[in-house]
């Protein structure tokens, strides 16, 4: 049978190599994890610590975490182009839940401006609101002549 040591680092290395995490981030994973597992096996309850404090205070700024380049997760401090698949993969949250806790308005978007700025330049290039106004003329036309 692993030792409790052995099952932390083998847990801490599955997780690291799914995300990026600097050496300060292993270490203390790999402490949390394994007091974590030892406090299991003695039939304790699992004190979870981070998650107050992360909801109580965000790990940065609002007016940072909306950068040109990047958009920062405000829970955890890490940069993307876009939130939504971080939200949902790393803290099982989605987008209207994250807004609502940070306080940030519905409009506003979870993707970083150049990010945005590309996408929209790429549907002019491609002039994918002509061809949307030419289906829903052709839509309307039939719908007129039924």
């Amino acid at each position: 049978m692993a030792t409790i040591t052995e099952l932390a680092s083998e847990i801490v290395l599955s997780h690291a190599s799914n995300t990026p995490m600097t050496k300060d981030e292993l270490i203390a994973e790999l402490r949390e994890v394994h007091a974590a597992l030892t406090a299991l096996d003695k039939g304790e309850a699992v004190a979870v610590e981070g998650e107050e404090a992360q909801e109580a205070a965000p790990a940065i700024t609002k007016r940072k975490a909306f950068g040109k380049k990047q958009i920062f997760c405000m829970i955890c401090g890490k940069g993307f182009t876009t939130l939504k698949r971080h939200l949902s993969a790393a803290h099982d949250m989605k987008p209207k839940e994250y807004r609502k806790q940070f306080g940030i308005p519905a409009g506003t978007t979870l993707a970083s401006k150049d990010y945005s700025e590309s996408r929209r330049q790429m549907a002019i290039d491609r002039d994918l609101a002509g061809g949307l106004a030419k289906a829903r003329a052709k839509k309307d036309k039939k719908a007129k002549k039924s």
